[in-house]
């Protein structure tokens, strides 16, 4: 049997011009499912981070703090709803190049691998629309109540992303010949050391820092400009 040859995408940042946790969790507020208070507990962070006074990172770990302090007890079909329109809203924010460079692997019989920490139901409507073939993602534990308990299922697997690169190249017969891989952060140096071709894409200074050493190829858009180092 022919293996495939793939490519391995991080979304939020990377083709998504945000992060769709962060779209989840706003839109959870608005239809009443989370609390109108859940924004105050990343509404700080947020602001600095605006102002450029601390990071991206802390920004997003407090929207985490804030998602899974209150998704217990949330309704798995309610969720379903809201993500669907989420996702339906946001799926033409994404990036030129990486939207561009899907279409084009995609045409040439690619087969295409999306692995994020943001939950799974957003990211399988979302990338449904982009013509992912697999997607990873986390996923929320569910009661008999159909009701989400806070908890993650395979939390140690989902969080190791060259562990869910080596089981996606197993099961569906992947060849790493021609491979290529496309993050934004230090949290995507597992995937892209495992393949041939790995592309840092607007990357933050750890990343940069590591691409710089290891020679891997920087692309950044800015506004309608592609710059590639």
């Amino acid at each position: 049997m022919v293996k495939k040859k793939f490519a391995v995408f991080d979304i939020d940042g990377t083709i998504f011009r945000s992060s769709l946790l962060i779209e989840i969790t706003d839109a959870l507020i608005q239809a009443g499912i989370f609390k109108p208070r859940v924004r105050k507990i990343y509404e700080h962070a947020f602001k600095n981070w605006l102002d450029r006074k601390d990071s991206y990172e802390k920004y997003i770990s407090a929207v985490v703090k804030a998602y899974m302090e209150n998704i217990k007890g949330a309704e798995h079909k309610k969720f379903i709803s809201v993500a669907k329109k989420a996702a339906d809203f946001h799926k033409n924010r994404v990036y030129r190049y990486t939207r561009d460079l899907v279409k084009d692997l995609k045409r040439r019989g690619y087969y295409l691998l999306a692995v994020s920490n943001s939950p799974k139901i957003i990211l399988d409507e979302f990338c449904g629309t982009l013509g992912f073939d697999k997607v990873y993602g986390r996923i929320y534990d569910i009661d008999k109540k159909g009701k989400f308990t806070g908890k993650i299922v395979f939390e140690d697997e989902i969080s190791d992303k060259e562990k869910i690169l080596n089981r996606a190249i197993k099961k569906g017969n992947l060849t790493l010949k021609g491979s290529i891989g496309v993050g934004d952060t230090e949290a995507d140096i597992a995937l892209l050391k495992n393949v041939e071709n790995p592309i840092c894409f607007n990357p933050n200074q750890k990343l940069l820092t590591y691409a710089k050493r290891a020679g891997w190829k920087v692309v950044v858009e800015r506004k309608d400009v592609v710059y590639e180092f």
